[in-house]
């Protein structure tokens, strides 16, 4: 009797002394991160069987189990992901919004100024200071294209910084996770027993992974886990890993592109399928909002290049100088070409070039509309296939805009494209990017920095009204087109003869009396009821008011008084209102506003939403932490429970031992 009293004492003791040493690590625990609560699980010890009954042979402890919800750390593990690609998403779009926005760096505020400065010498061409003041507001505009593209490249520069910098800890989390995939296989295939910390960990490890990119999970027969990315892209498989490669994009040696390690060499990934976590964030917040706008600010950039220098080009200098003279500078700004970039794994010697097309001019009779152009604000993927076939996708809606096959020259969205060398073999790609430079190589002309009486304000065309003219016509001076053309040494006269009311012909003279051979005879008329409207000639439209009697007459000549005139001055600060972007849907500044509020609301959504996948996470959080945390409080009680169990147990062996004492005492 006695021994069996001990040794069923000494299995409450050996019971409660676990139980003690359970509470006792949850106790100084409660504030590890990951660390489940463990407690023992008991279960009393096969019984002797005899002739008065089964007797019972004391307790066991079975296991020590941790109090783990899978469902309940994946909802855990789900929203942290969530959290840190919003938080790394908010963090970089904040950036942009506050640099945009601002309403003293800003593009707008510096666009407002060039124009007013334009519209200054507009209304008083020959002032010197005017166009000087101009062409200052000019360069101030030009540097803050300059400042804002190298804040974008600054920001895009520290982007990279960071996915390097997030790839290495991918790699050395999964690498850890390997390393215990394998110690927990050794460990349960050992002892027949879960090694309890070592899976917290292990979990803690992928909640740790999942705040850089969001992971999925197996488990294996043996209990070592599988880890996947993307769509099921390998990153942990038991104690092996495939390492993940953060290194410049075979498209552009600027953007760190995210790739996988495989036995063939680096695979890159594409951008979708990098998702969840601070790596999704960054990689999202830098293909839909960063090149956005670079891209938007360069459409800008380039849009208005292109528009002012076209209308700019139809003037005439302070000095009388007009197109294709000698000392005329037909441009005052100037942006770099499209640049296309051959993906570093081509195979083929195609080669292609991109230039911007000219802007679309207005048409006849109204010279003194807008130009505008069709630039979009993305990059183009021109891609090859069999037999020199190519198709041109646009990267931000992924419309295939052109295809063809070279060699080939092709036009879509304001751009040319010319395949000039044949040779490009299947699978060969480039890069288009019509914008991503405009606003870092925008620049002005030096020449008119210099010498502001080279700011064509002037119109190269005038009219003169014949003094002995005896009717009420007004001619207007004349506003001209892209390709016009004033004669060289003669003057036209326009003359009108037998006129009846209103109507009559316009014959278009030298000043020899020789007939236009360009106008055939008669100058095209706009004739109505009431009104003549105007005349349309060489590329020049003249409107007209009021009746004339017959053998009035008006002389179109070249403008001489470049000094004075502010006529096309006045045109290109029209240009400030006119629809010049976008196909001709928005002006300058519009287009700048709305990159300024698009990026404005996906920085208040992103803020929106991180602070309701913070909710979530809390949730969550709190949710496992009423399974798995450790309270303190109850492990206070576990430990005088345990203690008392344990002084019982104790008890058990005194009284078994005073017993036995009392057996040997017997003689």
């Amino acid at each position: 009797m006695g021994t069996g009293l001990i040794s069923i004492g000494i299995t409450g003791i050996r019971a409660a002394q676990l139980g003690l040493l359970a509470t006792e690590h949850n106790i100084v625990n409660a504030n590890t991160p990951g660390y489940s609560r463990q407690n023992t699980v008991q279960a009393t010890n096969n019984a002797i069987t005899t002739g008065s009954g089964s007797i019972g042979q004391g307790v066991q402890v079975v296991t020590i189990k941790r109090q783990y919800d899978a469902y309940l750390n994946n909802q855990v593990n789900t929203a942290q992901t969530q959290v840190s690609n919003l938080s790394a998403l908010y963090s970089q779009l904040s950036q942009i919004d506050l640099m945009l926005a601002d309403p003293d760096a800003g593009m707008s505020p510096a666009m407002q100024d060039f124009f007013t400065g334009v519209q200054q010498v507009s209304s008083n061409p020959s002032s010197l200071p005017a166009r000087q003041s101009m062409l200052t507001s000019a360069q101030t505009m030009v540097t803050r294209f300059n400042n804002l593209d190298q804040r974008l490249t600054e920001i895009s520069n520290q982007l990279n910084g960071r996915i390097v910098s997030a790839v290495a800890d991918i790699n050395a989390y999964a690498s850890e996770i390997a390393d215990l995939n394998q110690r927990i296989v050794l460990a349960q295939s050992g002892y027949s027993q879960p090694p309890n910390d070592l899976l917290d960990q292990r979990d803690q490890l992928v909640n740790e992974l999942n705040k850089l990119i969001k992971v999925n999970t197996s488990t294996n027969s043996d209990g070592s886990f599988n880890v996947f990315i993307g769509t099921g892209q390998q990153l942990v498989i038991g104690g092996k890993t495939v390492q993940m490669t953060a290194e410049a994009s075979s498209l552009d040696l600027t953007r760190i592109a995210v790739g996988l390690k495989t036995a063939g060499g680096t695979q890159e990934l594409p951008e979708s399928l990098i998702v969840g976590g601070e790596l999704g964030g960054l990689v999202s917040f830098r293909s839909q909002s960063l090149d956005a706008a670079v891209n938007e600010l360069g459409r800008v950039a380039a849009s208005l290049t292109l528009t002012f220098n076209a209308q700019y080009g139809l003037g005439m200098d302070m000095s009388g100088r007009i197109a294709g003279e000698t000392g005329f500078v037909g441009e005052l700004f100037s942006v770099p070409q499209p640049r296309v970039v051959p993906s570093a794994t081509n195979q083929g010697v195609g080669q292609l070039a991109a230039t911007f097309l000219p802007p679309v001019a207005p048409s006849a009779p109204d010279y003194a509309g807008s130009f505008y152009t069709n630039l979009s604000n993305s990059d183009y993927l021109v891609t090859f296939g069999a037999g020199g076939s190519y198709t041109v996708t646009r990267q931000n809606d992924g419309v295939a805009v052109a295809t063809g096959t070279s060699p080939a020259g092709v036009q879509f969205d304001g751009v040319s494209l010319n395949i000039s060398v044949p040779g490009a073999m299947a699978g060969d790609r480039f890069v288009v990017k019509p914008v991503a430079e405009a606003a870092k190589n925008i620049s002005i002309d030096t020449r008119v920095v210099a010498d502001p009486r080279l700011v064509n304000a002037a119109a190269p065309v005038r009219t003169i009204p014949a003094i002995t003219n005896t009717g009420v016509m007004v001619m207007s001076q004349g506003v001209v087109g892209v390709g016009y053309s004033i004669p060289a040494t003669q003057t036209l006269v326009a003359t009108a003869t037998d006129l009846t009311g209103l109507t009559g012909t316009w014959v278009a003279r030298y000043s020899d009396g020789s007939v236009s051979a360009a106008s055939t005879g008669d100058i095209p008329l706009t004739s109505g009821t009431a009104t003549l409207s105007g005349i349309t000639w060489n590329n020049m439209s003249f409107s007209i008011t009021g009746a004339p009697n017959a053998g009035d007459r008006f002389v179109i000549e070249r403008n001489s008084d470049g000094l004075q005139d502010g006529r096309n001055a006045l045109q290109f600060a029209a240009l400030q209102t006119a629809n010049t972007t976008a196909g001709g849907t928005a002006t300058y500044q519009s287009t700048y506003s709305r990159l300024v509020a698009e990026n404005g609301i996906r920085t208040r959504e992103a803020k929106v939403r991180l602070a309701a996948q913070e909710a979530v996470l809390t949730q969550a959080q709190n949710a496992r932490d009423s399974l798995s945390g450790v309270n303190l409080d109850e492990e206070a009680a576990n430990l005088m429970k345990f203690q008392q169990a344990y002084q019982a147990a104790a008890k058990i062996l005194d009284v078994g031992n005073k017993l036995f004492e009392t057996l040997l005492s017997i003689r």
